[in-house]
C-alpha cells in the first residue's frame, strides 16, 4: 500500500514538472534548436524569394546529363591512353634491361 502511495505522489509530481512555467497557457511550446537563430534573423523578411532567370535559362537536364557523360568519356579515354603510355614505357624499360642482361652476359663469357 505504501509503495501504490508512493507511486502516486512520484506520478503526480512528474506530471505537475511537466507542464513548465508558461505564464500564458495560449504559449506555443517551442523546442531550443538550431533554427532558432536562423528564424530570428528571417524574422523581419517580408519579401518572397524570386527565381534568377539568369540561372534558370541556361539549366536543361538533357543538356547537363550530355555535358557529364561526354567529360566522363574524355576522363576514360584520357585514362587509357596513360595507361597505354605507361605499359609502353614499362615494356622499353624491360626491353632495355634484358638487352643490358644480354651485354653482361656476352661479356663474362669472353
Amino acid at each position: 500500500m505504501n509503495t501504490l502511495r508512493l507511486g502516486l505522489v512520484a506520478a503526480g509530481t512528474l506530471a505537475l514538472a511537466a507542464c513548465g512555467g508558461a505564464e500564458d497557457a495560449s504559449d506555443e511550446a517551442m523546442a531550443d534548436t538550431v533554427e532558432m537563430p536562423a528564424d530570428e534573423a528571417m524574422a523581419d523578411v517580408t519579401e518572397e524569394p524570386v527565381a534568377d532567370d539568369a540561372a534558370v535559362a541556361g539549366t536543361d537536364d538533357a543538356d547537363d546529363a550530355a555535358n557529364v557523360r561526354a567529360a566522363e568519356q574524355a576522363s576514360t579515354e584520357a585514362a587509357g591512353e596513360a595507361a597505354a603510355a605507361a605499359a609502353a614505357d614499362v615494356q622499353a624499360a624491360i626491353d632495355a634491361a634484358e638487352g643490358a642482361a644480354a651485354d653482361a652476359e656476352d661479356a663474362v663469357e669472353r
